[in-house]
């Protein structure tokens, strides 16, 4: 179990709304904090002497003992109970709830959930969990490449849009302002030669993050009570990014997000429940 207490500082959010085009919320103190942005506060920071080679820390509290770890982000959800506000401190006291270990062809594979209980000033606030996967690739193991999906001519229904333009640019200033040093955002060569993706790997928290600013944007005057959301490919770069979304029906609280690669199936199929 591991607790982390930081300060929610204005900065941080400016830089992502700067970063992704969109209008930044009200950050005077005591205004809430969109969902999902306290990530931008409760960063880990490991020493470089103990990341490894896919830029990932080599070993730590919720990492699984299996050989030559490749980590995919898969998913997660999030429970809101109370405000994280700017100015306020917000504290996460994170744990692994679940461990399931399969073994395929591949090798094995550990599937794993964190849970991160989130208080502010000691009032508790809401719970996330997050579902990592961890596949085992041995050193010497040659890459399987993955094809680029090919592009046609659908896009994610809704009446609730935004689109946006990724290239290593972007994903590298998004990988900076989370401190995340994994290689598949930024080190082409590393990614098709060792990992064998066809390109740079769209972050998939930011597409989560796309994917609530649909509510932000569009539904300003409601709240986010429940977010869940699954990834279900990997999106790559150069690619124009669509999320979208049917607003709630009439006496209905709840919406269904998608966020894709233009002409692509989704990578991300989300739901928001709002208030």
């Amino acid at each position: 179990m591991v607790t982390t207490t930081r300060r929610v500082d204005p900065w941080m959010a400016a830089a992502f709304a700067d970063l992704i085009g969109s209008p930044p919320p009200s950050a005077r103190p005591g205004d809430p904090l969109p969902p999902m942005w306290h990530w931008f506060t409760l960063l880990d920071h490991p020493r470089t002497s103990e990341i490894g080679v896919d830029g990932h820390p080599e070993s730590g509290p919720f990492l699984p003992p299996i050989p030559g770890r490749r980590r995919m982000f898969a998913g997660g959800r999030l429970q809101l109970t109370g405000t994280i506000a700017f100015g306020a401190d917000l504290s996460s006291t994170s744990s692994v709830t679940n461990v399931t270990v399969k073994t395929g062809r591949s090798g094995e594979m550990a599937f794993v959930t964190v849970r991160h209980e989130l208080s502010v000033d000691g009032t508790p606030a809401g719970v996330e969990e997050q579902d990592i996967v961890y596949r085992s690739e041995p050193p010497g193991t040659p890459a399987r490449t993955m094809p680029r999906q090919e592009a046609g001519e659908h896009e994610p229904p809704g009446d609730w849009r935004l689109s946006i333009e990724t290239d290593p640019v972007l994903l590298f200033r998004f990988s900076a302002l989370t401190y995340n040093g994994h290689r598949i955002h930024y080190d082409r060569d590393y990614v098709t030669r060792i990992e064998g993706y066809p390109d740079l790997v769209i972050h998939g928290p930011l597409l989560a993050l796309l994917a609530l600013e649909l509510p932000r944007l569009r539904a300003p005057g409601q709240a986010v009570r429940a977010f869940e959301y699954r990834l279900v490919r990997p999106a790559f770069v150069p690619a124009r990014i669509v999320a979208a979304a049917r607003p709630p029906a009439s006496g209905e609280d709840t919406a269904d997000i998608a966020v894709a690669a233009a002409g692509a199936a989704p990578s991300l199929t989300a739901k928001v429940t709002l208030r």
